[in-house]
């Protein structure tokens, strides 16, 4: 176990990651930090074999880059991989029910980060994000998750802000077959069996996960689905309080086979069904939730002298999603609620894609490059008592978006010290809403952009680019340096949704939701610094950045068109575009101490501001922060961390958003490790503390307001087993 914690606790991203409470303990986590680095020094002889884990696994990752592994996510209790990733430093989650929590990377998210399924593009059907990327695959399937912060990967169109990519499991040779069951509080069960089997010809796995949770309680005791007043029509009925959180059963298989020595074809597919999953910080919750995922590659390695490899994927994707307020009051039959549903969205996505990518040698260095190709297709259909007693109205107007891209990423050592990393791609896209008529853009759209012409298709060209330097200034010191220009689509819910409400006496304040097709794309203008120092005994990474974001697309606030009170046309939430600015950094720690111990430090902070009208950007994450010990010897295992946030009081008071109170929590974890079996149990929020994440409150077509408090005192048991 110590051997198997050295390797994996020393790869960049085993950084346990939180937020903190106020300036108290955020500046006892910066002694803590500071006095861990200073008493280390003289011990550095103390764990050479960490030392040696650190100095491989610590040059093998940029210092823009972190990578988790899915041993490492299995020893805590996360729900899903969203939840998971809140444990690197940077990275932030939407909490809007028990599961499915989005996540914020350095203060961007949604669609200005890309999240991707072994390269495959997963995108949600749900207008609210109930179903973000994340959601839709298990940690079953996954043996690893990668990141980069920043924009500094141009294989893949979008990612303005950062690239999550989840690498699938590989069979290893020979066969391999493990079960897992995580039980916790609140009947959170967690159960998984995968096998394996390759040769040197074929390979084959496949696995079967399921996932169930009553809603779990915050620290004041009370259910996270019973945050709403008495009166509110929000609420959840009685019968539903206690009803299941969620109930997900996914199936997957994958095969391989070796066409020739240097030829191999793969194929993956996945189908995951999800049912009845609550999401209190909306006004509707998802009866259900059904993925399936294809993904077939085939690779040639050195097919030609100077030519390293070159792949071919194709893939497709398809979401169907339901979701309704069937569980809540505000579906009660009434002479308005004739139906069992108050609301109801019909929602589906599918996206097919290709890329076909090759890297050769080229003087002294390596190109890789590549084409790709992805259509979108997205059609919600919405209805209500809000709008024409129930009449469809086309949420997301049956949108294709089409996009091509080029590109090409060229890496050169400079001497035996430098390295310069470089890329440019080019991206066109084409956006058309099929089912949005001329008259509904006249009757809608336009009342809010007088003088504006709109229509219902749009096209983009854009490049990006990005220069990347890498200095070893020591055997031990590693220094990163980095200037790019990334630009992103605007989406088809930014360009084309639109949602009429119909104000009544009952609800004169109920306000219309739509697109601006007139947006243009998103570019981020950014700049990184980072230094990674190895030690005896000790490691240490620091990034700082900045970041101009122009045509930044942001919610805002537009006026009832025909005048105050009770009118046609009541105000609307749309898209605009500002100018934005944001910066920050992260810091994490690792020390190796005397007698088994080891410590794990984190640090991270982001400001954003809004340039057009000097306010703060909405959305951003305070400074965060954890602080652990652990002791690890052969076989087992103990570890306790602090996780805190401080205080965000730089909120949009335009757009309504609270400011929180910072907040520090207690966590514990153990296990075991035996000749087949493996062990974990832990304890979060040991003693039950009642706290908001910042980033609980989410603005969307659904909005309801609330904040979604955050999990108190939780337990869980992990078993695994490997036959």
């Amino acid at each position: 176990m110590k051997k198997y914690y050295c390797k994996i606790k020393n790869r960049i991203t085993r950084n346990i990651t939180g937020s903190g409470c106020n300036i108290y303990l955020q500046n006892v986590s910066i002694l803590c930090i500071l006095l861990s680095f200073i008493i280390s020094l003289p011990l550095y002889a103390a764990d050479s074999i960490l030392l040696d884990e650190i100095v491989v696994k610590g040059t093998k990752l940029e210092s823009n880059q972190e990578n988790m592994t899915i041993r490492e996510v299995r020893e805590g209790s996360s729900r899903d991989i969203g939840e998971a990733m809140q444990n690197i430093p940077g990275i932030t989650g939407l909490r809007k029910g028990a599961i499915a929590n989005d996540i914020v990377l350095r203060g961007q998210q949604r669609d200005n980060i890309n999240v991707l399924m072994d390269g495959v593009r997963v995108h949600g059907g749900c207008p609210s994000r109930m179903d973000p990327p994340t959601f839709h695959f298990d940690f079953a399937e996954v043996e690893s998750i990668e990141v980069v912060k920043g924009p500094y990967d141009l294989r893949y169109s979008g990612s303005l802000g950062g690239l999550v990519n989840a690498i699938g499991k590989k069979p290893e040779p020979g066969s391999d077959v493990s079960a897992v069951l995580t039980y916790g509080s609140y009947d959170m069960t967690h159960a998984a069996a995968t096998g394996s089997y390759a040769d040197d010809t074929y390979a084959a796995s496949g696995g079967y996960a399921y996932k169930y949770s009553l809603p779990p309680r915050s620290g004041d005791g009370k259910r996270i689905t019973d945050i709403y007043p008495s009166n509110s029509k929000n609420r959840y009925r009685s019968n539903d309080l206690d009803s299941r959180a969620y109930d997900i059963n996914t199936f997957w298989i994958k095969g391989g086979y070796r066409i020739a020595p240097l030829t191999k074809t793969e194929l993956d597919i996945s189908y995951q069904d999800a049912d009845h999953v609550l999401y209190p910080a909306l006004l509707m919750d998802a009866e259900y939730d059904r993925t399936s995922r294809f993904n077939w590659t085939t690779t040639i390695k050195s097919p030609v002298e100077s030519i390293n490899d070159v792949k071919l994927q194709i893939y497709l994707t398809d979401v169907d999603h339901l979701m309704h307020d069937e569980f809540r009051e505000s579906s009660v039959r009434s002479a308005m609620v004739t139906r069992n549903y108050m609301m109801q969205t019909d929602a589906e996505t599918t996206t097919i894609g290709s890329n076909l990518s090759g890297s050769v040698n080229l003087g002294s260095g390596v190109l890789l490059g590549g084409i790709d190709y992805f259509n979108r297709n997205w059609d919600a259909v919405n209805k209500s008592t809000m709008y024409l007693a129930y009449q469809p109205q086309p949420m997301i107007p049956d949108v294709d978006h089409n996009q091509f891209g080029v590109f090409g990423e060229y890496t050169r050592p400079l001497s035996t010290e430098l390295k310069l990393k470089g890329g440019l791609r080019f991206d066109y896209a084409k956006s058309d809403a099929t089912a949005l008529t001329g008259t509904r853009i006249a009757s809608l759209y336009q009342p809010y952009y007088p003088g504006e012409s709109l229509n219902s298709e749009n096209s983009f060209f854009e490049p990006s680019a990005n220069l990347q330097l890498f200095w070893q200034a020591a055997s031990n010191i590693e220094l990163f340096a980095g200037l790019a220009s990334v630009s992103r689509m605007p989406d088809p819910q930014e360009l084309y949704i639109g949602m009429k409400k119909t104000p009544t006496v009952m609800a004169p304040t109920l306000t219309n939701w739509i697109g601006n097709p007139d947006l243009d794309p998103v570019r981020n203008n950014q700049a990184d610094l980072g230094i990674k120092i190895t030690g005896n005994g000790f490691y240490v990474n620091t990034s700082i950045f900045y970041s101009r974001i122009d045509d930044y697309i942001n919610v805002e606030e537009v006026a009832d068109p025909d005048g105050p009170g009770l009118a046609t046309m009541p105000a609307a939430r749309t898209y605009g575009s500002i100018d934005a600015e944001l910066w920050g950094g992260e810091l994490s720690c690792r020390i190796s101490f005397p007698w088994n111990l080891y410590a794990i430090s984190s640090l991270s902070y982001t400001r954003g501001e809004n340039l057009d009208t000097d306010d703060p950007l909405a959305e951003i994450p305070p400074l965060a922060g954890s602080f652990g010990i652990r002791y690890d010897v052969d076989t087992w295992f103990m570890e306790i961390t602090e996780r805190f946030a401080g205080r965000q009081d730089r909120v949009d008071r335009s757009l309504e958003e609270e400011k929180t109170d910072g907040w520090g929590i207690t966590d514990f974890k153990a296990g075991i490790n035996l000749d087949h079996w493996t062990i974990f149990a832990g304890v979060n929020n040991v003693f039950d503390k009642h706290y908001f994440n910042h980033m609980s409150y989410q603005r969307d077509p659904f909005r309801s307001g609330v904040r979604v408090p955050e999990v108190g005192i939780f337990g869980y048991l992990t078993v695994i087993y490997k036959f």
